[in-house]
């Protein structure tokens, strides 16, 4: 059941934000498309991300759901939503995966590969 799910992801760089503390953060969003590629309905109960910035620094974000909602995604069909993280450096990744459960109280793991947050011309 390993290919059950399938997970792409699509980031944009937005711009510097001042925060309250006077410090200036890089501003990404990113858009996750899931896909059930099996023959049961999921619902993503819940979320992990592992959040690195250029400086190795780590971030762990968990919680419920994603974006205020625990979809139940059909069988063959996609759910997308676009979210956003905050960087101190000009480069960093993130990962995760997220928990999902099936009609029988199973549940299935899906891992969100390793992606890139990088201002434009950041890297040569």
């Amino acid at each position: 059941m390993s290919e059950s799910i399938h997970i792409s992801v699509e980031t944009k760089y937005i711009g510097q934000q001042e925060r309250a503390s006077n410090d200036l953060v890089h501003v990404f969003s990113y858009t996750v498309n899931i896909t059930n590629l099996s023959d049961r309905a999921m619902t993503l109960r819940s979320r992990y991300w592992l959040i690195t910035n250029g400086d190795g620094e780590k971030v762990e974000v968990s919680g419920e759901g994603v974006v205020g909602e625990q979809p139940t995604i059909a069988p063959q069909q996609s759910f997308q939503y676009t979210s956003a993280s905050l960087l101190k450096t000009q480069v960093g990744s993130m990962q995760g995966y997220y928990d999902f459960e099936q009609a029988d109280m199973s549940t299935y793991r899906a891992h969100i590969p390793v992606f890139r947050l990088a201002v434009p011309n950041a890297l040569h």
